[in-house]
């Protein structure tokens, strides 16, 4: 699979993976300025935390070639904190925008704002697929030799650059000689489980079985899970978020004695809030009231829509990085802080 996001030199400008379009169709797609690239984020053509902190880099080189003469840096970081503001849950977003935003440093022509923004999105791409090689192999420790590990969302090569966090634990036990099968929860409402979890499985010719979102207890209580391994879009010193849904099979998973365990970049971390204080992002009503555009909810009838839940960090096994195995949160934060 090639990149999910890259640059494309010749146009000079952004190009991805429409995840829209996936399982049915593979394409990229052009993102040539900011409002294309925060629609793409938005309606998630293209998502996973650490894609968008990526993708928040990249914006920041578009915005350096988009951005109007007159004023130029504060245009820059005008178009830079669209971006940034596009989904309020990841961290990764910010951290990708801010560090392209800090490689201008005291740079004020516009060429070459454009080429060190692009030069750090750039360096922040290739670092992404090197963190997850090293996550994947921290991770993939963790498993039996035979193994079935049930996971939530996507977490995979699509919601980075490469690899993946969850799947790249996944990838990088497979790799290793472990035989490895996955069950997939299909992740309501937009179905990123078995659209593109089984997607990618399934192309990587590793075993890959979907069930309902409310089926995971079931199969935790039958036996036959050896582990649940979910991606995150941030960890807080208490808790982790991720795809709604990810709270309840932690409570299925204690309750069953079974690893649950938080794949995720350092990038993910952020040691400044708690997880009260945290945005958790609601997303529009037709994504529940609608399959296919076949309405599910009478008219009239509210919805709620979280995308994200939070995950008290004592449900947690233990979180995953490129830096090591942690399960004690504070262990985990001082090594963010080395």
């Amino acid at each position: 699979m090639e990149r999910t996001l890259w640059w494309d030199g010749p146009l000079d400008r952004l190009r991805l993976i429409d995840q829209t379009l996936l399982p049915g169709r593979y394409e990229s797609i052009p993102i040539p300025d900011i409002d294309a690239l925060v629609e793409a984020i938005q309606s998630l053509r293209v998502r996973g935390a650490p894609a968008l902190g990526v993708a928040g880099a990249y914006g920041v080189a578009l915005a350096a070639r988009t951005a109007d003469s007159g004023c130029y840096l504060e245009n820059v970081g005008g178009l830079a904190k669209r971006v940034r503001s596009a989904r309020p849950t990841a961290v990764n977003l910010a951290w990708g925008v801010d560090r392209a935003l800090a490689a201008i440093g005291e740079t004020t022509a516009p060429d070459e704002v454009a080429a060190v923004t692009l030069a750090e999105a750039e360096r922040i791409a290739d670092g992404d697929i090197a963190t997850n090689r090293a996550l994947g192999a921290q991770g993939a420790a963790l498993l039996p030799d035979d193994a079935t590990v049930l996971t939530h969302c996507n977490a995979g090569a699509l919601a980075c650059v490469g690899w993946g966090t969850a799947l790249g634990v996944v990838r990088s036990a497979v790799e290793a000689g472990k035989r490895v099968r996955v069950i997939a929860c299909e992740t309501r409402p937009l179905l990123q489980g078995a659209r593109l979890t089984a997607f990618e499985l399934q192309r990587d010719g590793i075993p890959v079985t979907v069930c309902p979102d409310s089926a995971g207890a079931e199969l935790m209580r039958e036996g036959g899970i050896d582990a649940v391994i979910v991606g995150a879009d941030r960890v807080t010193r208490d808790a982790v978020f991720n795809k709604v849904g990810t709270y309840a099979h932690a409570i299925a998973a204690k309750h069953h004695g079974i690893p649950f365990y938080v794949a995720a970049p350092t990038s993910s971390l952020d040691p400044f809030l708690s997880g009260a204080e945290v945005e958790i992002e609601e997303r529009g009503r037709s994504e529940v009231a609608c399959l296919c555009g076949t309405p599910t909810v009478p008219d009239g009838v509210p919805v709620r829509n979280p995308a994200f839940d939070l995950t008290p960090i004592n449900l947690v096994t233990a979180v995953i990085t490129e830096r090591g195995v942690f399960r004690d949160p504070k262990e985990l934060f001082a090594a963010w802080r080395s």
